[in-house]
């Protein structure tokens, strides 16, 4: 009897160690949520969204593998902990981009600016060339109007840049682009008209 008593305690202790040696990997978790935060931190939000959505959703199913061992009465963390080195990792390595992406998007939008800037100085030779006679003066006065528009909004390009604001300005300097070509566009089919 002494020995069943002493077998039945024995493995009551083995249960009881095994099931409270598998503890929560909680460092893991604040590590890996650390890490996409400073992704964020360095402007991974803006320049790499989607990315970041990815690692959100990968932490997610990292935390819901946790929540599934936490109900288990033999619970066993080592997925759960797979799981969330290889997010933080992921981050890590996408934190060590954004500078670069950073850098291409100010690169981009300088070069779009500089295109906008080309754009508007076409279309404003082109008016000069207008033609100008019965009927066009009003067209032509609409046109130097949208070109004086469009030009006046180069320099809210160049305060978005100064303001690091890299894909607002590309965005904005492409769409005066256009609009100076839309104009150009205009007068050439003016002139075409008039020959």
């Amino acid at each position: 009897m002494k020995r069943i008593l002493l077998s039945l305690t024995l493995a009551l202790t083995m249960l009881v160690v095994l099931t409270s040696c598998a503890k929560q990997p909680t460092q893991e978790m604040n590590d890996t949520k650390a890490g996409i935060d400073a992704v964020i931190a360095e402007g991974g939000d803006k320049y790499a969204n989607e990315e970041v959505k990815q690692l959100n959703d990968q932490l997610t199913a990292a935390m819901d593998e946790v929540k599934v061992q936490d109900g288990k009465f033999f619970k066993n963390y080592d997925k759960a902990k797979e799981m969330l080195a290889k997010v933080k990792g992921s981050a890590d390595a996408l934190k060590a981009e954004i500078p670069a992406r950073i850098e291409k998007a100010k690169n981009d939008a300088m070069a779009a600016l500089e295109a906008a800037k080309t754009a508007v100085t076409d279309a404003k030779a082109m008016l000069a060339k207008a033609p100008k006679g019965k009927g066009t003066k009003a067209d032509i006065e609409a046109m130097r109007a949208d070109i004086a528009g469009i030009e006046a909004s180069l320099a809210e390009v160049q305060t978005m840049i100064d303001g690091q604001d890299y894909l607002g300005a590309l965005d904005k300097a492409n769409g005066i682009k256009d609009k100076a070509a839309e104009v150009s566009g205009q007068i050439t089919a003016a002139m075409e008209k008039k020959k």
